[in-house]
């Protein structure tokens, strides 16, 4: 210590400077023959990984990887390296776990692309259902009722986008899978009549695994309104003993767009179909009820809209009821299920608190995507004191160069964490 104050010395005593140049290039002198001579001792007595870098000129180059690197660490620094590389590769499996998942094989085009319908449509209706989804207040338009059937109706304007509606359709003497079946039969749709808006049908896709379905759809609109085109995606869950269906409208490449009909592509209508106690009374949930939320741009005025879907509701809905008795005939007289029917009957099973799991893992990786950062800065003060105390034990023991290296990391340490 007492020569680095001495030497600071003569250099400041210097009266020019070019006299100060010549006492540092003295001073610097010693330190620079420290630092070859340990250079040289160093290759002398190189390890096996800087041995491993210079090769033979015989031999092909070596490319040090980053796994490389982190094995020539000490221990104490590569083990929370190696932590935070094992938790960042079980986040990519998990990912990709789930993603196998979405793609479970059914026909040769699903395949090889994402579910037409995922997770979080379930969630959405799920919300829906609950009234959790944050949207406006409902507002009731009508409550009708026939001898086996009741109905109530809602809607809600959103700031953006077409007029949602909500309904609540209970029929007596009928059961969820039968309900399911009913609407899911494209094919009984048609023949029947009971829904005289949709004019052909056509399946596109679908997986054998979890039921989605890709269906091409052409309904006919009033005199004033051309036929309207729809690509449906479509899926349903099954929670305890209800069903969630979720058909919205999906994208749709290998069918190109025409002027007419029109192709709607802004389209939802799920629904949620359920056993309920039965309005007579009898104390057995012998009804089924069926929650529908839905909306679509049909591509004309929002007003017009409103003004004809509330004219023409009641009257699509009451021929549901005669459909649905006619299907449950002809079930119970053994007519086969039509492959739509069929379909629907293939369901994705989840337990109770599978939904509410799904929403909170958003919250549990905004948690963990918050709590990342302070480990990482942890480790790199970890990293620039563990430095200083090393540097400042091997090069002095005195109090002042210490100070000064315990100085430096400090700030520096200060400025990592204004970052």
């Amino acid at each position: 210590m007492g020569y680095v104050l001495s030497a600071v010395a003569r250099v400041l005593e210097q009266p020019t400077a070019w006299g100060a140049a010549c006492e540092m290039a003295l001073l610097a002198g010693p330190l620079w023959a420290a630092a070859l001579v340990g250079l040289l001792l160093g290759w002398a007595w190189r390890p096996r990984w800087a041995a491993g870098i210079v090769a033979p000129a015989a031999d092909p180059p070596q490319v040090a990887t980053l796994d490389f690197w982190r094995a020539q660490l000490p221990a104490r620094i590569r083990g929370p390296l190696d932590y935070l590389a094992g938790a960042r590769q079980r986040q990519q499996q998990e990912q990709e776990q789930e993603d196998d998942e979405a793609s479970l094989q059914g026909s040769s085009e699903m395949a090889n692309e994402e579910l037409a319908v995922g997770k979080a449509d379930l969630v959405n209706l799920w919300r829906l259902v609950e009234g959790n989804d944050g949207g406006p207040a409902w507002i009731k338009m009508m409550e009708k009722a026939l001898p086996n059937m009741t109905y109530q109706a809602w809607r809600r304007d959103p700031q953006n986008g077409p007029p949602q509606y909500q309904s609540s359709t209970i029929f007596e003497n009928a059961t969820p899978d039968e309900v399911r079946d009913f609407f899911g039969d494209d094919e009984f749709r048609m023949s029947n009549k009971w829904d005289d808006m949709l004019i052909s049908h056509q399946t596109l896709e679908e997986c054998q695994t979890t039921g989605t379905m890709k269906v091409h759809w052409v309904r006919k609109f009033p005199f004033f309104c051309s036929d309207r085109e729809y690509i449906i995606g479509r899926r349903i869950w099954k929670l305890g003993s209800a069903y969630y269906c979720v058909t919205k409208g999906v994208p749709c490449s290998s069918i190109p767009r025409r002027s007419k009909p029109r192709r709607v592509d802004l389209y939802y209508s799920s629904w949620c179909i359920r056993a309920v106690e039965s309005r007579r009374g009898n104390g057995g949930s012998t009804a089924c009820e069926i929650l529908l939320f839905h909306h679509e741009d049909m591509g004309i005025p929002y007003e017009l809209a409103k003004i004809g879907i509330r004219q023409g509701m009641w009257g699509c809905v009451k021929r549901i009821e005669p459909g649905l008795r006619a299907y449950q005939k002809a079930r119970a007289a053994g007519e086969p299920p039509s492959p739509s029917a069929l379909m629907a009957r293939i369901n994705t099973k989840v337990g109770d608190n599978f939904v509410r799991g799904m929403e909170s893992n958003s919250d549990q990786s905004d948690i963990m995507e918050a709590e990342e950062k302070p480990v990482k800065n942890r480790m790199a003060r970890f990293l620039v004191l563990g430095g200083a105390v090393a540097l400042a034990c091997t090069l002095d023991q005195g109090l002042l160069t210490k100070a000064l290296i315990f100085g430096v990391a400090r700030k520096f340490v200060g400025q990592r964490n204004t970052l």
